[in-house]
């Protein structure tokens, strides 16, 4: 049985706003329907993406820019983020994970770092490690976004 991640909900404060920032960012708009005063959705993918976000008026109860650690998968980092950056998006420096582990840091796109030892490095991971180079942005209620370079996908995926 496949399990396909479809979309994902995120609690913005002002949809306007974040609407705008998505599509800045690139993002396709599916869809902007609201169907009362209380209740509308917008949808909205990635380029290239099989998963989508949602927000709107009515759609979730949770804190707005309380979902963290949202990945989007690049084949070259430096370019994805020159073309966020070019989009108006402020997107950090591109790091590495000093201890080489897992990217773990997640807090409104900002970096924090919890285990001992690790933390991160400037500049892309040295060998250009799939899965080893990061850079974050948060949307403007603060959800975290991070983008990692993935060139050769790991088997099975």
């Amino acid at each position: 049985m496949d399990l396909k991640l479809e979309l994902i909900v995120l609690p913005v404060s002002d949809v306007d706003r974040a609407k705008a920032f998505y599509e800045a960012a690139g993002f396709r708009l599916d869809l902007d329907k609201a169907v009362s005063e209380n209740w509308r959705a917008v949808h909205l993918t990635p380029p290239g993406s099989e998963c989508s976000i949602i927000f709107g008026e009515g759609i979730t109860s949770a804190a707005p820019g309380s979902v963290q650690g949202l990945y989007l998968v690049v084949s070259d980092i430096e370019e994805a983020r020159a073309e966020l950056v070019g989009r108006g998006v402020e997107v950090s420096e591109i790091f590495h994970d000093a201890g080489g582990l897992f990217y773990h840091g997640h807090g409104g796109g900002e970096v924090t770092h919890r285990i001992e030892g690790q933390g991160p490095t400037a500049g892309p991971h040295p060998d250009r490690a799939d899965y080893g180079s990061y850079a974050t942005f948060g949307d403007p209620d603060g959800n975290g976004w991070v983008l990692q370079e993935v060139k050769k996908r790991a088997p099975g995926r």
